[in-house]
């Protein structure tokens, strides 16, 4: 551990903030673009980005630390944060039925983000930030591992398997 860190809990938007940096691709970022990007605001993105440092799933010098966040998304997001049946609503498809995985998953009952601009009707799950399903929208990269992560998170064995192989191969 750090030496004059104090380590606070994770919160769920955590993740969103670095799912949004590995989305970003290699290179150098800056928060407020960070913060546009994710519909966040600075400042959270700044307590977002010390509490991801201290955790050590981001480095001193921001670089997403990769094995860390695959072991704490394959292992600790479901319990962490996890994903609840709703209502059916209208809404922006995720987990295992928004791509990558609606390819090879099949399923009556789609799972959806509650979004009044939402195309598809489905059971509803709360996404991790409020804001995830209009930052999705903006970035296809980032909306994939994030229903990637939903999957993870709500998934039967075999679905968050195939979520698994999936993120471990884009952020592997």
């Amino acid at each position: 551990m750090r030496t004059g860190v104090a380590l606070t809990p994770m919160k769920p938007q955590d993740i969103v903030v670095l799912l949004g940096i590995v989305a970003r691709g290699s290179g150098s970022w800056k928060a407020k673009d960070l913060a546009m990007d994710l519909f966040i605001s600075q400042a959270e993105v700044g307590y977002s980005i010390k509490r991801s440092i201290a955790s050590g799933l981001l480095s001193e010098d921001k670089q997403v630390m990769s094995e860390g966040l695959l072991d704490m998304l394959r292992y600790g997001v479901r319990y962490m944060f996890p994903a609840r049946p709703g209502p059916l609503v209208r809404g922006m498809l995720t987990a295992y039925s928004a791509p990558p995985l609606n390819r090879s998953i099949r399923s009556n009952e789609p799972v959806v983000w509650p979004d009044a601009l939402g195309t598809a009707r489905g059971v509803s799950i709360t996404p991790l930030y409020p804001t995830v399903p209009k930052a999705a929208q903006r970035n296809a990269e980032l909306y994939a591992l994030l229903a990637l992560t939903d999957t993870l998170r709500f998934g039967r064995a075999r679905e968050r398997e195939l979520a698994w192989k999936e993120l471990k191969a884009g952020l592997g």
